[in-house]
């Protein structure tokens, strides 16, 4: 576990990142073959160009209102608060998994949807770990009449085979991928291959935080409405901002969305909670904020997980939208500047964490959130949560999709009150 620093952040209260290079100080920037510069650069400017439209931004807002459910619920947790143990404690759980489609995902897919038409594009190709992103596209190309290729890991395709289906159902084009760690890494890859052979027809819609310049900002600027939300929705339910706000990390983008309207409040503690697998200490794990340094993945510059020789490592966790060996180009700077926390969760601790919830609150998160919420738990044992605090917790998605290994790893199927 790695304890989590008291640290206060110099950041600029008009912080807003990044530079006219996309780079978020070192980190970020456009490491892709010159056959997608062009493309990149087409994209960059019709995201700003739309950003700044007032008709696009009312249609994006109509679109998430009307057919997204948004703006996603605040749950007060007064149960998994006295779980805690600390006196005068309030938890709050901003409920992306109520969204439409399941998680936050669905925040950056219909914006990226909209910029597509805009652009005049009329296929879509995207990549998947966990299969909500994914389940997201599919649904957004269902919507808007595009044509949707998804590429999956095999490995996470037989992880996860009910979003397979729901993406197939759908109507995507789901492409298993074999190669590499047949994971959202090789996911990723086999995309981008896609995209640089159709760049006239096809929009590359991206799922995170990651990736070559326009896209780390691009998509913090959609899934930026979570912290938005969620800022205004403390404020009149506590009376005042919290002081703790959680986050799991992967690529990083429901901690991004979470994090960036809180970063000019320096009280406010942004704690990334990443995938500590079986431990640090044993390799298997996806905690890149925690034991990662800076290198080049997928076409951006950040903290990936590596070995001496700057060869990309091998990752685990049991929730596949942890399962991968970088983050974030914003995520990285921000710790480095000390505006961010970080700590880790094992699987087992996840596990708990999900029990946890299901118990006191009557929640089925998915194990991505569940670190989160195992990480809470055991900040709390360990003394690092103060009295009277007020706790934000993003719950990125519902744990339907998780609901074989929860049983497995859990052994759920075989307790005999269930058979009864």
């Amino acid at each position: 576990m790695v304890a989590v620093p008291e640290t206060r952040s110099d950041v600029d209260d008009e912080y807003d990142g990044p530079d006219e290079r996309g780079r978020f100080g070192d980190f970020g920037g456009r490491y892709v073959p010159e056959g997608l510069m062009a493309a990149l650069a087409q994209v960059d400017i019709a995201h700003r160009h739309a950003w700044a439209d007032p008709e696009f931004q009312h249609e994006l807002d109509l679109l998430l209102r009307e057919r997204m459910g948004r703006p996603t619920l605040l749950h007060p947790a007064p149960r998994l608060a006295s779980t805690l143990g600390i006196a005068g404690a309030e938890v709050y759980l901003k409920r992306e998994d109520m969204a439409h489609t399941g998680s936050h995902k669905i925040n950056n897919a219909l914006g990226q949807g909209l910029l597509a038409v805009r652009m005049g594009k009329t296929r879509i190709v995207a990549e998947t770990g966990a299969g909500q992103h994914g389940v997201a596209v599919a649904t957004v190309c269902a919507m808007l009449g595009l044509s949707c290729v998804i590429y999956m890991g095999t490995e996470d395709m037989a992880r996860q085979h009910g979003n397979v289906v729901r993406m197939r159902l759908l109507g995507a084009d789901v492409r298993p991928v074999r190669s590499g760690d047949r994971r959202l890494k090789a996911a990723v890859s086999e995309a981008v291959r896609d995209w640089v052979a159709h760049t006239d027809s096809t929009h590359f819609l991206f799922g995170t935080v990651t990736g070559p310049a326009p896209y780390p900002r691009m998509v913090r600027d959609h899934q930026s409405r979570i912290g938005s939300e969620a800022r205004a929705q403390v404020l009149a339910a506590a009376g005042r901002l919290p002081d703790y706000v959680l986050a799991c990390v992967g690529g990083g983008s429901n901690a991004v969305g979470m994090f960036h309207p809180f970063i000019g409040d320096p009280d406010v503690r942004l704690i990334g909670v990443e995938a500590g697998g079986r431990g640090l200490g044993t390799g298997a794990h996806a905690a890149t904020l925690s034991a990662g340094s800076p290198g080049e993945l997928d076409g951006s510059f950040s903290y990936v997980l590596q070995d001496p020789d700057g060869q990309i490592t091998r990752t685990h966790s049991i929730a596949a939208g942890l399962d991968y060996p970088g983050v974030g180009p914003e995520l990285s700077y921000l710790k480095d500047v000390g505006r961010i926390e970080h700590t880790t969760a094992t699987d087992a601790q996840a596990l708990r964490g999900l029990r946890t919830l299901c118990r006191t609150e009557g929640i089925i998160t998915a194990l991505e959130s569940a670190h989160a919420v195992g990480a809470l738990l055991d900040l709390a044992e360990r003394g690092a949560i103060r009295e009277n605090a007020v706790i934000l917790v993003c719950l990125s998605g519902r744990g339907d999709k998780d609901l074989a290994i929860a049983a497995d790893l859990l052994d759920i199927d075989s307790d005999p009150r269930l058979t009864r």
